[in-house]
């Protein structure tokens, strides 16, 4: 929409909120909403950069500041997990300038597992549209001298409590996704956190860790180096570029499934017609072929919805991971 057209659209719901007695109280979120944006906006990614979510959000960075007719700057605010940036936008303004982009982690799974949080992602946090989404592939270092998932899994039970795995922090996605397999496969292993996959892919080319489930973006690269050894992906069938790998229900553990996915929040309170027209625009990026051709690489598959969309989307993402913190009764770390 252009900006005359969002002024007079924004002053014809003015009258008529007025005329339905809702007098001027509705006038200050209107007016707020047709000057929007009226400086830079700030894409904050709670991890570091070389992440998959910098990543996409940097592909998305571009159309989106052509398309608002300000700078879209992405800022990296690591850290915990993905909580102190995400906790940061939590507590910004909430005019539209300031938003979130992250994966599902510090929204769905951090509240499970964290002991507290700088954050309330239900209350504190608007949906504005569900990105992107991607299997996970476990990987394990060479070194550790296994080919298969069948004998990874017969090395862990074998060295029981002494190999180490890896996530981007307590609660993330992967985190409960290697949580839930080894709880599947019956082994024993010790959890540690970092701060983004990169830390994650370091760990594990020092020796320091053993195997973690990563996004495809960040371990392929380190795989076809001959760096880290992949072993199977967590999509429910072969996911169509990584054809080579066999699925982790596939391999021994049917049913198991787990995403990666990314989204795009912004402050709680952030008027609805800022929010209506910036997921109408994220919505015509990410469902356009160009966008769809730079995910490619990065093994991830566009999405765009609509707020509601990403809405019902993390309900159920609550629902399942809920279940399954209760199920394997997770400490809070």
């Amino acid at each position: 929409m252009k900006r005359r057209d969002l002024i007079a659209a924004s002053a014809a719901t003015a009258a008529t909120a007025a005329g339905a007695g809702l007098g001027v109280m509705a006038m200050p979120a209107v007016a707020a909403a047709g000057s929007w944006p009226s400086r830079p906006v700030r894409l904050v990614v709670p991890f570091p950069g070389g992440s998959s979510p910098d990543l996409v959000a940097r592909y998305l960075a571009e159309p989106l500041a052509h398309a608002l007719g300000q700078p879209v700057v992405v800022d990296n605010k690591p850290g915990a997990g993905g909580n102190i940036g995400t906790g940061a936008v939590a507590k910004a303004a909430p005019d539209g300038h300031t938003l979130l982009f992250t994966i599902q982690g510090p929204l769905i799974t951090a509240p499970l597992l964290a002991k507290s949080l700088p954050y309330d992602p239900q209350r504190e946090l608007r949906a504005v549209s569900f990105i992107a989404s991607s299997p996970n592939v476990l990987v394990v270092p060479p070194s550790l001298g296994v080919d298969t998932l069948a004998q990874f899994v017969a090395l862990a039970k074998r060295r029981a409590g002494e190999l180490n795995y890896g996530s981007v922090g307590n609660g993330s996605a992967a985190h409960l996704a290697m949580a839930s397999f080894i709880a599947r496969a019956g082994l024993a292993m010790v959890h540690v956190p970092y701060a983004g996959f990169p830390q994650v892919v370091s760990a594990m080319l020092a020796g320091q860790i053993h195997a973690g489930f990563m996004v495809p973006a960040i371990a392929m690269p380190q795989v076809r180096a001959g760096k880290l050894k992949a072993l199977a992906v967590t999509s429910a069938g072969r996911f169509g570029a990584l054809a080579e790998l066999p699925t982790v229900a596939e391999s021994g553990y049917p049913g198991f499934e787990a995403t990666s996915w990314q989204a795009l929040l912004a402050p709680a309170g952030t008027p609805e017609a800022i929010v209506r027209r910036l997921s109408d625009e994220v919505v015509r990026i990410v469902r356009g072929e160009a966008f769809r051709r730079e995910l490619l690489p990065l093994f991830f598959s566009a999405a765009g919805t609509s707020p509601e969309g990403l809405d019902s989307l993390m309900r159920d993402e609550r629902q399942r991971w809920g279940a399954l913190v209760r199920q394997l009764k997770l400490e809070r770390e």
